[in-house]
């Protein structure tokens, strides 16, 4: 009862997560659209440095970032998400208790080589 507790409530903060990060997301959409929108009236109508289109060259560098962004939660996250850290994390366990195994395996030997001798040697 207490594993299927610990799943749902690991269900549920995963996709709280992923209804951040989307929101964040199309947060940041909306605010590029505004800011883009803002820049151009700027730009146009309020003739604020009008010899040059630098909103256009803001909204590239903005929109680049954007496209990061966008391929980070929708993308690069079905790759690298939860489940991908979790087959990691396994995988770095069973490597870790391999390791112990081993140095125990060695431990176990020196210790029987050194009983060996000593019960071969009495003083």
């Amino acid at each position: 009862m207490e594993k299927i507790n610990l799943e749902q409530h690991e269900l549920i903060e995963n996709a709280q997560n992923r209804i951040k990060q989307k929101k964040r997301l199309y947060f940041h959409f909306v605010v590029f659209v505004v800011a883009g929108i803002f820049m151009y009236i700027t730009n146009k109508i309020l003739h604020f440095y009008e010899e040059h289109d630098w909103y256009v060259w803001v909204l590239i560098l903005w929109g680049f970032f954007f496209v990061l962004h966008f391929i980070n939660v929708f993308i690069t996250n079905k790759f690298l998400g939860r489940e991908w850290e979790r087959k990691q994390r396994e995988k770095l366990v069973a490597l870790q208790k391999d390791k112990i195994a081993d140095i125990k395996r060695e431990l176990e030997q020196k210790t029987s080589i050194y009983e060996s001798k000593k019960n071969q040697n009495p003083e």
